[in-house]
């Protein structure tokens, strides 16, 4: 199929130095094999959205050079909570209602190398109670497993290592696990350039598809961008927004290149923007990323 990438930000504040990393990867991923690249804003948890985000992320990426294909997708847009509903729809003789409160679950929980497990508390209930409930699918005692470009093989005991997950909050918004299959699955995306610190996510993701029986994307997990503590750079970190000036503009795409080990000549940092994007695109080669890149940050989510 022809390549159908995405770049799927969420509007919680600026662009920063990671998230162009990322961008950028998906971008020349995607253009250097002559493919389609989208953008989705993933403003599917309004509490954390901050007002003029999501203008603020086009025109950065605007800015910046970036040129995606066709409209841009809203995770909050009605199109896109129908398609959830009717995915929920069909995954119904999975899911169980979950009645427990932040408090039950710190004292349920047990800590895994991928984060808290699930206890099943909830799981055998046979009744339900009046008061909110988050979702949860009921997991197999199955391994998941897929090949990452960048970090080769990884697989997970989906029971065992996560438990069962919310797939629709109590507060009745949509879990990000759920939403993101169902976008990628209806804009037809054939490969995914993300950050590392979603790996562990990805056998989650690949059991939803089974069961709603969508075709599998290939994955490439980029290597995070840490900060000088060793944090992954992000938001929720105040970690400093991309500059729009013509001058740092072109010094952070020639920074994003080498993070991503593509060895750019140091001339092209006296050329146009449009050059060093032009010998990114011709040049890009993911296989570098293998070599100084073992492990990914973990992320709990």
């Amino acid at each position: 199929m022809p390549y159908l990438g995405r770049f799927a930000p969420s509007p919680t504040g600026p662009l920063h130095f990671g998230s162009l990393v990322t961008a950028v990867a998906s971008y020349l991923a995607a253009r250097s094999q002559q493919g389609r690249w989208l953008v989705r804003i993933e403003d599917l948890d309004p509490p954390r959205v901050q007002q003029g985000a999501s203008d603020l992320i086009l025109r950065t990426l605007t800015t910046y050079g970036f040129e995606w294909d066709g409209e841009v997708v809203y995770q909050s847009s009605a199109k896109c909570q129908r398609a959830y509903t009717e995915a929920l729809q069909q995954l119904m003789p999975y899911i169980y209602p979950c009645y427990c409160s932040r408090k039950q679950l710190q004292h349920t929980t047990k800590q895994g190398q991928f984060g808290t497990i699930y206890a099943d508390t909830c799981r055998h209930l046979t009744s339900t109670l009046n008061k909110p409930a988050a979702l949860r699918i009921k997991t197999p005692d199955q391994s998941f497993r897929f090949h990452d470009q960048i970090y080769g093989e990884y697989s997970q005991q989906l029971h065992a290592d996560i438990g069962d997950f919310v797939i629709k909050r109590a507060d009745g918004w949509w879990a990000y696990q759920l939403a993101v299959v169902v976008d990628d699955a209806i804009q037809g995306i054939t490969h995914i350039v993300r950050g590392a610190d979603l790996l562990d996510n990805t056998p989650r993701q690949l059991y939803l598809q089974q069961l709603l029986n969508y075709p599998r994307p290939q994955y490439t997990h980029i290597p995070l961008v840490l900060d000088q503590q060793g944090q992954k750079l992000s938001k929720q970190s105040y970690a400093p927004a991309l500059a729009l000036d013509v001058h740092t503009i072109h010094t952070n795409i020639f920074k994003a290149l080498v993070f991503l080990k593509q060895s750019p000549p140091s001339t092209l940092i006296h050329e146009s923007t449009q050059t060093l994007w032009d010998w990114a695109i011709k040049h890009w080669t993911v296989q570098l990323l293998t070599h100084d890149y073992s492990q990914p940050t973990r992320t709990v989510s």
